[in-house]
């Protein structure tokens, strides 16, 4: 049972979640008090560098964390009234998959080699859905159908080796939404996809999530993604949130140094030609020894003797958009030449 009472009517609401790994070097804390929130139909961007806590922060929600070496150590995961952290595993098991679905990284890995699509797609549906043979399959087909794979039924009988990466990109996306989830977690859904490849697959979840109202929480490392796609948009580092705002906002207005660097640092058509890309200097701390203070501060231009003695707070800069850094307005002032 839930170990405290839930005031949220948001459809999943993050609270303080900690999540760590024990390494030889310590404990490494991978997600450090990360709270968000998605509600019913909307899309949320969650974007950082590799390394950040992006993804342990969306396998620590389906609690598919590998213990040991790593754990959940403190927050709660409120979804439709339930915290999933206070719930047993053969519980969360019937949520996982059915009324929350996930799509992994990558494809290849995700899927089992030695299993047929048809089969991969047939157990979910009978283990949660209690369909029989015969209504598997025939679902199976009508979803390989909606992803806009063509012949479905021979697909079904094909492995996973003999599918293009766009194809069971496809198929993962078939598979997360068998049930029709409520939320739908899309963990980097387009890496080592081509270009064109990366866009038709981005236009197909988009497209699914709005006609079957499922919420989306997109995680990338391609701003051009979530400025596409996502209505709020969360900036991770070093295991924590560090800007939280409304695409439009976050994009037109960064509040944080991080965003800014990022906005900097990819090519934007809405610049010169002539501009030089700027790269964030220097790379993300280990997280068996982060530095005092806010984790950004040895990269930040913006940095003040206050940044090294302790770890700024989130603070309110306009209606739906927060910042957890103390120069804050200095940031607004001098970026806005370079990054608007």
């Amino acid at each position: 049972m839930p170990t405290s009472i839930n005031t949220s009517d948001h459809l999943l609401d993050v609270r303080g979640l900690e999540t760590q790994f024990d390494t030889e070097s310590g404990a490494l804390r991978a997600v450090d008090d990360v709270s968000l929130y998605i509600d019913e139909g909307e899309t949320l961007g969650l974007v950082g560098e590799s390394g950040c806590g992006k993804s342990v922060t969306a396998l620590s929600i389906m609690r598919l964390i590998q213990s040991p070496p790593g754990k959940i150590v403190g927050g709660q995961i409120w979804y439709q009234g339930t915290d999933l952290l206070a719930i047993s595993e053969q519980d969360m098991r019937r949520i996982r998959g059915s009324s929350i679905g996930m799509i992994f990284q990558e494809p290849m890995t995700s899927l089992n080699p030695v299993l047929t699509i048809g089969r991969q797609l047939t157990e979910t549906l009978e283990l949660h859905l209690k369909m029989t043979k015969s209504q598997a399959n025939t679902r199976a087909a009508e979803l390989l159908e909606m992803v806009g794979l063509p012949d479905a039924e021979d697909r079904l009988r094909t492995h996973p080796h003999q599918l293009s990466g766009g194809q069971r990109q496809r198929v993962m996306i078939a598979i997360a939404l068998s049930c029709n989830p409520k939320l739908l977690i899309a963990d980097e859904p387009t890496t080592a996809l081509d270009v064109t490849i990366q866009a038709q697959i981005l236009e197909l979840l988009k497209s699914l999530a709005s006609e079957l109202g499922t919420s989306l929480l997109i995680i990338t490392h391609n701003l051009g993604v979530v400025a596409r796609y996502a209505n709020r948009v969360n900036v991770m580092y070093a295991g924590k949130i560090r800007e939280s705002a409304s695409s439009i906002d976050l994009y037109a207005t960064p509040r944080h140094p991080y965003t800014v660097g990022l906005l900097r640092s990819v090519p934007r058509l809405d610049i010169g030609t002539t501009d030089r890309l700027i790269p964030i200097d220097g790379e993300i701390p280990d997280g068996t020894n982060l530095p005092s203070g806010c984790a950004f501060r040895n990269r930040c231009q913006w940095a003040v003797e206050r940044c090294a003695d302790e770890s700024p707070s989130f603070e309110t800069v306009s209606d739906g958009h927060t910042s957890a850094c103390y120069e804050w307005q200095r940031v607004r002032s001098e970026s806005e030449a370079t990054v608007t």
